[in-house]
């Protein structure tokens, strides 16, 4: 909705629902009216509002009634009551059932606002703490455990432990799908920030320009529909940890306002002039070669630094195929007790299969064969037909390939392989993305790439076809 908020008044009065629109209607709320109980129970089974100001003393269905109802139907409506008899004891029911304010008849058209802003606000910012509560809860409640006893996945454990209690910056590099958000939720709760919020925004998921107003935040008015203030991802990680997800697809210009808040700490929101200072600390991940990327121009050497204090690389799965039985036998059980099924057993052919598998979707691949195979499949043990894996490198080796790629550019290659893989994937982005170590972004940019030169038709019959 285009407004600040939207608000019910409720009073059999006509002079009194008017006095209300006056003040508040130049406010910027959305605002509606009923002059009866019963005409607002009405309007409230049809409609969510987030305040409804309501006269307590009215025919027939009282505010007490509607008060009543609200905290049943919808206890997440603030409400104000005001009245003209006012008393302690009126006061003190109403407050019990929930309300969030009282106004005494006669009132001011400034305390109205006033009070609607308080509330609102108070709402606002309470919905906000419960949010992080929840992702909190969350967070503990599931397993972020490091799987994997090979001798670089125990560095990695023992390096987790040894950075977690400090507050350094931290890059966590790796193909995509080794577990990078994973590290840095362990280091998160293996430091004395754990009880605080570790607030994530994935860079790569974003348009250019809502990517700063959502790391930021922005003022009312910065921009069109931006009808009210809005904290970003920094404010909300405050005294936490922030992970920056692919920090490599964050544009230039933004590249350096992060570094300036690495540097000192504090920034504006975006249409803002006052600098707000955090207490973040700063996990960043990357599935690209930032050295690569300094030398292309598209990443700022001077950032990099910032960011690689302490440098984490995350081993892909096919050099440590040792963990895979462990990998698979921690997935087996989370989703068969996450089902409702009893543990399978893993068949010794399929465990096999599993070893020489090259696994390129790395962990996130083994998770999802294994969840596959739990949730689809009614046999007593896992068997190899159940994995359904992928064949994979072979078309790289066909000689008929290789003979057709010859005198082609690597940018028509290029063109070809994403659209081959798109097409084997039945269109979907984020999976075609994730097979070729791409951002969904640089997928996006590809493929209206291809559209504005007019071959995107004909490239994708072609792949399909070599």
């Amino acid at each position: 909705m285009n407004s600040r908020g939207s608000i019910l008044i409720v009073d059999d009065e006509l002079a009194m629902r008017e006095a209300c629109r006056e003040a508040l209607g130049s406010e910027g709320y959305a605002l509606a009216e009923a002059s009866s109980g019963g005409g607002a129970l009405g309007l409230l089974a049809r409609k969510a509002f987030d305040l409804v100001i309501l006269d307590l003393k009215m025919p027939q269905t009282d505010g007490m009634q509607v008060l009543r109802s609200l905290q049943r139907e919808s206890p997440g409506t603030a409400t104000v009551v005001i009245t003209g008899y006012a008393s302690i004891d009126t006061a003190v029911e109403a407050m019990k059932l929930g309300a969030a304010d009282f106004l005494p008849k006669p009132f001011t058209p400034e305390v109205l606002r006033l009070t609607v802003h308080r509330v609102l606000n108070g709402e606002r910012i309470a919905r906000e703490n419960q949010l992080l509560r929840t992702q909190l809860e969350e967070c503990r409640g599931r397993d972020y455990q490091l799987i994997g006893q090979s001798s670089v996945m125990r560095q990695i454990h023992e390096l987790v432990q040894r950075v977690g209690p400090t507050d350094s910056t931290v890059l966590v590099t790796g193909e995509s799908g080794t577990g990078k958000e994973l590290v840095a939720r362990a280091i998160h709760y293996n430091s004395a920030r754990a009880n605080a919020p570790f607030i994530k925004v994935n860079c790569a998921a974003l348009p250019e320009n809502l990517l700063e107003s959502e790391i930021f935040g922005h003022e009312k008015g910065a921009f069109t529909g931006a009808v009210t203030r809005r904290p970003g991802r920094f404010e909300l990680a405050h005294r936490g940890t922030l992970l920056l997800d692919e920090i490599s697809e964050i544009p230039l210009g933004l590249q350096a306002k992060l570094l300036r808040v690495l540097q000192e700490r504090e920034f504006e929101r975006v249409g803002g002039t006052r600098p707000i200072k955090v207490d973040v600390r700063i996990v960043a991940t990357t599935n690209r070669n930032l050295d690569e990327e300094i030398e292309a121009k598209r990443f700022r050497e001077d950032l990099f630094f910032r960011l690689n204090v302490i440098p984490i690389t995350l081993p892909p799965l096919r050099e440590r195929g040792g963990d895979v039985p462990l990998l698979a036998q921690h997935f087996v059980e989370r989703y068969s007790r996450e089902n409702n099924r009893p543990p399978k057993a893993i068949a010794p052919d399929a465990l096999e299969a599993m070893l020489h598998y090259s696994w390129p979707g790395n962990v996130r691949e083994v998770q999802n064969v294994i969840e596959r195979a739990i949730v689809l499949d009614v046999a007593d043990e896992i068997r190899l037909e159940h994995l359904a894996l992928r064949p994979v490198g072979h078309e790289a080796d066909d000689a008929d390939e290789i003979v057709d790629a010859v005198g082609r550019t690597v940018a028509e290659m290029e063109r070809r392989l994403i659209l081959k893989t798109l097409k084997a994937v039945g269109g979907n982005r984020g999976k075609t993305a994730e097979l070729l170590q791409i951002s969904v972004r640089t997928l996006r940019n590809k493929l209206n790439q291809y559209r504005a030169e007019g071959v995107f038709a004909e490239a994708r019959v072609g792949a399909g076809s070599s």
